[in-house]
This record gives C-alpha cells, structure tokens and sequence, in this order.
C-alpha cells in the first residue's frame, strides 16, 4: 500500500502529519487507470486534480466531468494564469529590444501582441514567443506540473501535511520513462513535511490499463476511438503523422485554431517566427520566414497526406472518407 512510501523515510519526525494523495488527472486511460486502482485500494485522504492546458478537445473536457460523475471523487480544475510574466515580458521587449538590434516595427508588433487572453496554452506561448518541442518541452512543467504544485501541492505541504503525488506514466511510453522510479521523495518542505511522487502503473501496458476500465465498467475517452494515441492536448506537439491526419479530417476546427495561435505567437516573437511543429528537423540555418513556410500548420496537414518519405501525395488519405472508428489500440475490434 501508499502507507509503505512514508515509512521509508531517512529521517521520521514527530510531526502529526497527515498523508494527502493528489491524483493528476489528464482524462486518458492511464490517468483514468491510476484513478481507479486508487479507489480500489481504498486509498485514504484522496483529491484528484486536473490541469486544464487551455489545448484540450472539448471531448476531454466532457470524459473528465463523467469521470468524476461515474466515480464519485470530485476532479478540482487547475489553470496556468501567465498574466504577469506577459507584462514582464512586455516591459522587457520596451526597454531592451532596442539595444539588441530589434527592429522598432517589430518591437511595436510585439508589444501589441504581448497581452493575455486567458488561455493558458496561448499565453505560455505568446510569453515564450515560441512554442514548446520535442527538445524544449516546457508545455507539462508550465501548463501541468507549476499549477498542481503552487494551487494544491504547496498550500498542503505549507499546512505540514505530507502529499504522495500519483502519476499516471508507464516505461513504455518513452525511453524518458524507462529508468524512472516508482516511489522517490522529490522534495521536504522547511517544516518537515515530504512530497513524494508515486508512479504505480510504470509496469502496466496500454492494454492493462483499458482492462481496468473494463473491471470496473468505466468508459474510456472516446478519443480513441477517433485514431488518437494521445487525448492530453489536440493536437500534442509529439502527435505521429497518422494523428495529425485524422485531426485534419476528423475536427478541422482544431487545425483552424492551430493556425490563429501561430500567427499570434509570431506577432510575439523577436523574428516574427513560430510555429506549432518545429521546424528543427528542416535544412540548418534556415531564416523564420523560410522555417514557418515549412512547418507551419498547413503545411504540416498537407505533410500528413502524403505516403512514406513525406514527398508524394497519398491518394487514399486524400479521400474524405473518414471511418466512424478507428482506434490504434484495437477498441474498434
């Protein structure tokens, strides 16, 4: 059980503290999986959380509310608000761009740019004056992560209480994940208290974790039976090609959106160069307005049509004829 983390610790106060579990939820199967094993085990003093990235399909949002219907444990909702570090940013491109040798037209393109909108995932990104990628992901520790721990985590730990974070990850899912461990103490608070993380599905695979849907009758997000891999954001910046194209197809308004927050976050950025994809994987030392030729979100759909080698259009993805289901783990089967 839980109980065993706490009992390994080096240094056992006196304190009278009491074990808090925060569950991160994202609405895919392996946060819903971790969720249920937790209700399973009778698991004591239990809140749920989810980050809203501001990217999520509205799809996700609805799983979320029926999950906490179909359990019974209430789901707190958390938001990133980048407001201040906008205006800091905003202060920043005023008084220092200049001196960099930034253009005053593209300085005043920025300053018009830099105000929040209140969504987190935009925000994050017109603050960055980029977007997060494969090698830069800062998207989780912003959007996921910081506002768990500041609006859940802290005011826990800061009370004297202990928090064992449960992270629905698994090995499988990347080589990142292959050496992580399943209890580690990530931090002790000034008055004692200990934050630990607590991965208890590392071992499963996709399919043990759609098994404990099915045990205990809970559906899974209909994402995925709509050829997501992934339901976190729509789309995920580490989305494959096949994905990319069922978006494309399947919720085109998505790609519409992708295409107004490119052109924001370019307005916001110190070379008037950002897009969703990166452009990385491109010819080296490529100018901003030849990078978002390449990689920006049209390009990127058409990319998706075309068969292995990304050059020739694939006839058969061109065809509007989209399955009703289509799901990568057999859920159509």
């Amino acid at each position: 059980m839980i109980t065993t983390i706490l009992s390994q610790k080096a240094q056992p106060d006196s304190r009278s503290a009491c074990e808090r579990n925060i569950l991160s939820i994202s609405g895919g199967k392996d946060s819903t999986a971790m969720l249920l094993l937790a209700i399973e085990r009778g698991t004591e003093h239990m809140q749920a959380v989810f980050a809203d990235t501001g990217n999520e399909h509205e799809q996700t949002y609805d799983y979320v509310r029926y999950l906490e219907m179909a359990t019974g444990i209430p789901i707190a909702w958390v938001r990133a608000d980048f407001t201040d570090q906008i205006a800091g940013k905003r202060e920043y491109v005023l008084t220092k761009w200049a001196e960099k040798g930034v253009s005053q037209k593209n300085i005043d393109r920025a300053v018009a740019a830099l105000v929040p909108t209140g969504n987190p995932f935009l925000d994050l990104c017109i603050w960055k004056g980029r977007f997060p990628s494969t090698k830069a992901a800062f998207c989780s520790q912003e959007l996921k992560r910081n506002p768990i721990m500041q609006q859940v985590q802290d005011p826990i730990l800061a009370a004297g209480d202990d928090v064992v974070s449960w992270q629905g990850v698994r090995r499988d899912e990347s080589l990142n994940r292959r050496f992580l461990l399943e209890k580690e103490l990530k931090l002790t608070h000034k008055n004692g208290a200990e934050l630990w993380n607590y991965r208890p599905i590392l071992d499963w695979t996709a399919d043990d974790c759609f098994a404990m849907h099915k045990k205990h009758n809970i559906k899974h997000n209909p994402l995925y039976e709509q050829g997501m891999g992934r339901v976190g954001c729509m789309p995920c910046i580490n989305c494959r090609k096949d994905e990319l194209l069922e978006i494309s197809k399947r919720f085109p308004e998505a790609i519409d959106r992708i295409r107004q927050w490119e052109a924001a976050v370019q307005a916001a950025s110190k070379c008037n160069g950002a897009t969703f994809f990166s452009a990385a994987n491109n010819e080296d030392n490529i100018s901003a307005e030849q990078a978002v030729a390449i990689a920006n979100i049209d390009s990127m759909v058409q990319w998706a049509h075309t068969g292995r080698g990304g050059k020739t259009f694939d006839m058969f993805k061109m065809l509007d004829d989209t399955p009703v289901c289509s799901s990568i783990y057999g859920l159509c089967e």
